[in-house]
C-alpha cells in the first residue's frame, strides 16, 4: 500500500478461512456474537459478493463499520447503495448512507470498539475505545461507516 492509497488490510491465510467459516455459519442460521452475512452486488462483476460482518447498534440505528478499511465490500457498497444481511433464512434488505462527518464517525467507532474491539482492535493501529476524541476522529478516515435503512 502506498502512502496515497486508502487504508485496507486484506484478509489472508487463517483470517480468510475464518471469514469463510463464520459466513457459512451465518448462512446456516448460526450468528456468532451478532455476526451477519453481508451480500452486496459487485461493482465490476455484478455478482453478489458475500462476507461476514458485525452489525452494530448505535443511538437507535444500525451500522456497518469496515474495521479493515476501504475493503472490496466497502467499494461495492458505495457503488450498489445497499445490500442484504442474512442469518439463516432471515434476509433483510437495506440501503445505506455513508457517514462522512468525523465527529459522527468517531462516536460510532467508539461504541463499535467497545462492542467489537476484542475482535478488531488489531486493524485500528493503536486506536481503542479508550482513545481520545482526536485519535478517533483521525482514525475515522481509515474505517468507513454506513448507516443502514431497512427496506423490508
Amino acid at each position: 500500500m502506498s502512502a496515497n492509497s486508502p487504508y485496507y488490510v486484506q484478509a489472508k491465510g487463517f483470517d480468510l478461512k475464518l471469514n469463510a467459516f463464520i459466513g457459512k455459519l451465518a448462512r446456516y442460521g448460526i450468528s456468532l456474537a451478532g455476526t451477519r452475512e453481508l451480500s452486496v452486488r459487485g461493482r465490476k462483476s455484478g455478482a453478489m459478493q458475500r462476507i461476514p460482518v458485525n452489525l452494530h447498534q448505535h443511538g437507535g440505528d444500525q451500522y456497518l463499520v469496515s474495521a479493515r478499511g476501504h475493503s472490496q465490500w466497502v467499494r461495492n457498497m458505495r457503488a450498489a447503495g445497499g445490500g442484504e444481511l442474512r442469518v439463516g433464512r432471515k434476509v433483510r434488505t437495506f440501503t445505506v448512507t455513508e457517514i462522512t462527518d468525523p465527529a459522527e464517525q468517531a462516536a460510532v467507532l467508539r461504541t463499535y470498539l467497545a462492542r467489537w474491539g476484542w475482535e478488531v482492535n488489531r486493524f485500528f493501529r493503536g486506536v481503542t475505545v479508550k482513545s481520545s476524541e482526536e485519535e478517533l476522529r483521525a482514525s475515522a478516515a481509515d474505517h468507513p461507516v454506513f448507516r443502514l435503512t431497512l427496506t423490508d
